[in-house]
């Protein structure tokens, strides 16, 4: 009898068990640092998918079968936005037309900045973009937001330099357009969830791609071979996760997408996401006393994708030997930016490991500079929870090793 009574009992648990992961949200994301917060928030619950593998860049990418496969059985996409990923908008309209969609870019409190067109910066090309601008609500520098507004419908941006938003009160919560992705483990374990209500509405003018069952081949993508004038650099910069002020508004917002997903979790989703929010504001902190010492000295990147870092922590780029998109720079442009080093006096070149290096020793060749790897993906970082943090701290470390000359 007793017997009988445990195998009843174990089956109980297991079919319990089963049951629970069933009801866990399959999420795409697509970039590292994407499927990091998403972790954090997730955490304890599941797990994200990622889209983009590490190590390749997100301005040209080809989806592996198991990825098209991951982001087709997804029940939520949370991604930067169509300005970092392009290549990704076909495959969103048709495989994951029914998904909820969450684009960071998007979401209400986030600061943003137009694109930097020249080799050369000065001031002026931090100004916030003015259409997009976010609310500044006044809040501290620490990005202290109450439940950063979550409805994505009013995307009315009116973001300053880099100002921390206050907390927008948003009672509409509705991610009806939500242009994103999340990636999740064990997809066997889900049922459909199609009891989720999804606005198809939001899901026009994404082109239709093929290249979603493509192996992954990232060396041969259209957009890393090209003169700067082959490509359309208008729009916002979309490396706005390098403001770790942007990371803390989009917990709140993740946060939120999931509780409506997956009501059952939410006080969970919610309680990682005010955890992961506090970790940032003590992080941030930290980078400010240890970047204001560095403030002054200029330095050059392998590619424009760390205005939102500079801006949030004082930091003097001299210019950027690749545009935002990381293409490839013109002759004209090496010639430029190795002017403005010797005219600027900068102290660092910074390279990437997810290009070729050989440019920046170019660059860098016959210039009293020193070089350094800075990272703004995260790719030998262990994916989770802890990533985010990791990732902000790697480019503060890189920067400040460089910068002071350690």
């Amino acid at each position: 009898m007793e017997t009988l009574m445990f195998r009843l009992t174990l089956a109980a648990s297991l079919l319990a068990s089963g049951a629970a992961l069933a009801d866990v949200p399959r999420i795409s994301t697509d970039i590292l640092p994407v499927h990091g917060l998403v972790s954090r928030v997730m955490e304890g619950v599941g797990s994200p998918d990622l889209l983009v593998d590490p190590g390749a860049s997100p301005h040209g990418y080809a989806l592996r079968p198991s990825q098209a496969a991951a982001l087709q059985d997804a029940d939520a996409v949370i991604w930067v936005s169509d300005g970092l990923a392009p290549w990704l908008e076909g495959p969103l309209d048709t495989l994951a037309a029914d998904a909820v969609r969450l684009e960071l870019m998007e979401v209400t409190g986030t600061t943003t900045y137009a694109f930097r067109e020249n080799a050369v910066f000065d001031d002026h090309d931090h100004e916030a973009h003015g259409d997009h601008g976010h609310h500044d609500h006044g809040q501290d520098d620490h990005g202290e937001h109450d439940d950063e507004a979550h409805g994505h419908d009013n995307h009315d941006h009116a973001h300053d330099d880099g100002d921390d938003h206050d907390d927008h009160d948003h009672g509409d919560h509705g991610h009806d357009d939500h242009d994103a992705h999340g990636e999740h483990d064990d997809h066997d374990d889900h049922d459909d969830h199609a009891d989720h209500t999804h606005d198809s509405d939001a899901h026009d003018n994404h082109g239709d791609h093929d290249d979603h069952g493509q192996d992954q081949d990232h060396d041969d993508h259209d957009d890393h071979g090209h003169d700067d004038h082959a490509h359309d650099h208008s729009g916002l910069d979309p490396h706005a996760w390098l403001d770790p002020v942007n990371a803390r508004v989009w917990l709140a917002a993740i946060a939120e997408t999931l509780a409506e997903i997956d009501p059952e979790n939410a006080g969970t989703y919610r309680a990682n996401a005010e955890a992961g929010r506090a970790d940032l504001a003590g992080l941030i902190a930290d980078i400010e006393a240890r970047m204001a010492p560095l403030s002054g000295q200029p330095f050059v990147v392998f590619h424009d994708a760390y205005q939102y870092f500079e801006t949030r922590f004082g930091l003097s780029s001299a210019g950027a030997i690749s545009l935002g998109d990381a293409s490839q720079p013109s002759a004209g442009r090496v010639a430029e930016i190795q002017q403005v080093m010797a005219e600027s006096g900068a102290v660092c070149v910074f390279s990437e490991p997810q290009f070729d290096p050989g440019l920046v020793a170019t660059v860098a060749d016959g210039a009293d500079v020193r070089t350094e790897v800075i990272d703004p993906l995260g790719q030998g970082l262990e994916p989770g929870a802890d990533f985010y943090p990791m990732l902000i701290e790697g480019v503060a470390q890189s920067f400040g090793a460089c910068l002071a000359g350690s």
